[in-house]
């Protein structure tokens, strides 16, 4: 999957995609990984990820509605993709159809700083 077609299926799936596909169309860099999950499984782990986000204060985009759209499609397979923020502040989470055709979901984390970078 090509950069151009990853960002044409960002659409209005969550308000995590308009900053997606700005840094894919920025230059950010991304990948889709082969094979896939079943949106169960990854409904538990987002859903933990959410918790540890609120109770850290950890600034997050859509990943509540994510883990909604990751429960209502039950036993459905999903492939996974990320996309980074050219700067790589920000890590946009992808759930794709199990065949890539499209975006299903879209979350984004705001990166903590790596250790003893300057502020």
């Amino acid at each position: 999957m090509d950069r151009a077609e990853l960002a044409g299926m960002l659409a209005d799936q969550t308000t995590a995609c308009e900053p997606a596909r700005a840094a894919l169309l920025d230059g950010g860099d991304f990948v889709v990984w082969e094979g896939s999950v079943p949106s169960q499984q990854l409904t538990g782990i987002y859903a933990a990820r959410l918790r540890r986000a609120r109770k850290r204060g950890t600034e997050t985009l859509a990943l509540p509605s994510t883990v909604d759209i990751l429960t209502r499609l039950e036993a459905a397979q999903v492939r996974i993709g990320c996309t980074f923020s050219p700067d790589r502040t920000w890590a946009f989470m992808l759930f794709l159809a199990d065949d890539a055709s499209a975006v299903l979901a879209c979350t984004g984390v705001r990166r903590a700083e790596p250790p003893g970078r300057l502020t």
